[in-house]
């Protein structure tokens, strides 16, 4: 008997295809930049709830770079995209509100991807994978 939960492989090769596209984006784009231009960017980052620039650009790089790297490899896929969603809402909603929706395509788009992966999940193609599903499952 099939699991509810189970999936064709091709979905699962679809959840880490996005994962890995979507994290790569992220951390190539936003999150390494803010890394290593650390002190660059706290002069220019945003700051729309006046916390000044260290509270404005710490969250940022944990939901750009560490968020990212655990999405990439499966573990707490869906905590992990919490935070990547709550800085793009923020960014899309409160920074950059007077962007058109083609200025602000490819925030719009991250935001759909990690959305859907809060949604769905990793998929099976994760660390871990094996051990979680037969507990998840109810298995054993």
């Amino acid at each position: 008997m099939k699991s509810l939960f189970s999936q064709p492989p091709r979905i699962d090769a679809g959840l880490f295809f996005l994962r890995l596209t979507g994290c790569l984006l992220l951390l190539h784009v936003h999150g390494l930049p803010k890394v290593f231009h650390f002190s660059e960017e706290l002069t220019r980052i945003e700051d729309p709830f006046g916390l000044g620039p260290y509270m404005s650009l710490l969250p940022a790089i944990f939901a750009e770079v560490i968020c990212p790297i655990f999405i990439l490899i499966g573990v707490l896929t869906r905590l992990a995209c919490l935070p990547i969603i709550g800085v793009l809402l923020v960014a899309m909603v409160f920074v950059h509100s007077d962007w058109s929706i083609a200025e602000g395509q490819f925030g719009w788009l991250l935001l759909i991807i990690f959305t859907t992966l809060a949604i769905t999940g990793p998929g099976q193609w994760r660390i871990g994978a094996g051990k979680q599903s037969e507990v998840r499952h109810g298995a054993g």
